[in-house]
């Protein structure tokens, strides 16, 4: 081969090798997250139902969204209309909803948290707009506030129980993920995430990851004159990965990422290639952290400090939505999210 030849070949070895780094690229360069509503206090659990309408939690915690008359806000559910671009009230009060999919009917499940809230998991019937309790109590116990949840391909829902804020008595001896079959029986799977937080089964139906976000308090008590109690001291901050197996139980495999001691992950998501989208609340750097499925880190997008992620649907399946502060955002990325296969009624 002469120098021409060579030349030319190592050219068009540059140019593919360059155009295949472009096409993987996850984020498309100068893209930036793009603000699109503005809520009341903290922006949570964002889910694309069937229709491309994007629903959304708005957190209004009692201590802090208070009006002058003395009332606060009892938390509200917004959708967001891409078409038009205009966002109004779904649901309000909401029961402190969380976390919000879809299921394979379009159904909406809700996670309902605490502080005043339903401490429970709901089903609303998006055509007649009933709602029905579908988890509240674990052995005649009331659970301590359903934060996050995930569906997989068989109908079974996965939830965390953690709790973070409220005055309500705690009454189960652990923060837990439970398992709600399609039966509805109730089963705690996992015991061993000190504070469970998002949750979120892989595309392949193989694995659950648990976010764990301990932030060793469980209710924001206000200050009593000259008391001496310690402060919280942060636990671990991790997001893990179990094996999840043919009968729903799961099994701990391995700590993908672990942020402490700086705070962790909240809410995830997966795309349909299996990478993991994570809204990390790490205030040196808060973002979405972007992984594949053994924790290697493919790509970052810096927010507000976000709280959850979600895809949305159709054409713009690769549109990633983001709430972070009291927000919502949205950045089109390169490849679309995973959804469950959609069922006919």
């Amino acid at each position: 081969m002469n120098h021409v030849s060579l030349a030319v070949s190592l050219f068009v070895s540059t140019v593919l090798t360059s155009s295949s780094l472009a096409q993987d690229k996850i984020v498309p360069a100068g893209a930036t997250p793009e603000k699109v509503f503005e809520g009341v206090m903290l922006t949570e659990g964002v889910a694309a139902a069937p229709d491309g309408l994007v629903y959304f939690s708005d957190i209004t915690f009692s201590d802090k969204a208070k009006l002058e008359d003395g009332s606060f806000h009892a938390g509200h559910i917004w959708v967001f209309d891409p078409k038009t671009d205009k966002t109004t009230i779904f649901r309000s009060p909401s029961g402190m909803s969380n976390g919000i999919k879809f299921d394979a009917n379009g159904n909406m499940i809700v996670c309902e948290g605490a502080d005043y809230g339903g401490r429970r998991v709901t089903r609303t019937d998006m055509k007649t707009g009933q709602s029905f309790v579908i988890a509240a109590m674990y052995k005649h116990r009331l659970l301590n506030a359903p934060n996050d949840v995930t569906i997989d391909e068989h109908g079974r829902m996965y939830f965390s129980d953690p709790r973070y804020v409220g005055p309500e008595s705690i009454e189960q001896p652990v923060m837990g993920v439970y398992r709600i079959d399609k039966d509805l029986s109730l089963h705690r799977i996992i015991t061993d995430v000190s504070k469970p937080n998002g949750v979120c089964v892989s595309p392949d139906q193989k694995t659950l990851y648990v976010v764990c976000h301990n932030n060793g308090a469980t209710a924001t008590i206000p200050p009593i004159e000259n008391d001496e109690e310690p402060k919280p001291m942060k636990g671990r901050m991790e997001l893990m990965a179990y094996d999840l197996h043919a009968d729903g139980t799961a099994t701990f495999r391995k700590t993908l990422v672990n942020y402490f001691p700086q705070d962790g992950p909240d809410g995830l998501c997966c795309d349909a290639k299996g990478h993991i989208y994570v809204a990390e609340r790490d205030t040196t750097k808060p973002g979405i952290g972007i992984y594949d499925p053994e924790g290697k880190q493919l790509d970052f997008i810096p927010t507000e400090l976000p709280t959850n992620v979600g895809f949305g649907r159709g054409k713009d399946a690769n549109l990633l939505y983001i709430t972070a502060g009291k927000s919502l955002f949205r950045i089109r990325l390169t490849i679309p999210g995973y959804h469950l296969p959609e069922k006919t009624r």
